[in-house]
This record gives C-alpha cells, sequence and structure tokens, in this order.
C-alpha cells in the first residue's frame, strides 16, 4: 500500500510538472493496489483525474504523444546522467543502457491514444 500511495503522490505531481510523466507512476499503483488494497484500488480506477488514463491503458487504448515523449525523455535524461556521473562499473552502465532500450521500445510501440473531438 505505502508503494501504490507514493506513486500516486508521484503521478499526481507528474500530472502538474512537464518533466514527470503521470501515467506509469499511476499504472504502477494500480498494480500495487490490486495486491494490497481492494479500497484504494477501486479509488484509483474510479477517481476522475487518475481513472482515465489507468482505464484507457488497461483497454488496450495506449498512452497520449504526451506521455510516451515525457517518459521516453525523463528515462533516458536519468540513465545517461546515472551512468556518466554516478556508475563507475561498465556492466552496470551497458544494462542501464539495454535497460533504457527495451524500456523505450514498449513504450512506443503501445498505441497512441487521441481524445476524440465532438462535432458540435
Amino acid at each position: 500500500m505505502t508503494a501504490g500511495t507514493v506513486c500516486v503522490g508521484l503521478g499526481a505531481v507528474g500530472m502538474v510538472l512537464p518533466i514527470l510523466p503521470s501515467t506509469p507512476f499511476l499504472l504502477l499503483a494500480a498494480a500495487c493496489y490490486c495486491r494490497s488494497s481492494d479500497k484504494l484500488y477501486n479509488w484509483l480506477i474510479t477517481n476522475k483525474h487518475f481513472g482515465a488514463l489507468i482505464k484507457n491503458y488497461r483497454e488496450g487504448k495506449g498512452l497520449t504523444v504526451k506521455t510516451k515523449i515525457t517518459a521516453v525523455t525523463v528515462l533516458w535524461t536519468t540513465i545517461l546522467v546515472s551512468t556518466v556521473f554516478f556508475v563507475n562499473l561498465l556492466v552496470a552502465q551497458i544494462a542501464m543502457i539495454f535497460v533504457a532500450v527495451a524500456v523505450s521500445t514498449y513504450l512506443l510501440r503501445l498505441p497512441t491514444f487521441r481524445k476524440v473531438q465532438s462535432s458540435s
């Protein structure tokens, strides 16, 4: 429950800060709550601010372009800063780059969700 709550907090911050992606944190929160608290899970998936992001992903509608760009940008920024300034072991640097490539590939291959505009 604690991990889920931390992820909800980060997801909420990500909704107002353009550099922090909200959807991945909310998906992780949903996974944590699903295993720990039915009450919190139901609150999250029916929440008027967070629920739609989770619902679109679960239904296979994917992520928005903004979410994809932000997630990949944050991912690569943190991986590159970490490998250049903090991790000195070549094997660990290669592993981190491999993980970044795999996660980027996964995110970019997800469907792109586009909001349907009403024609009124």
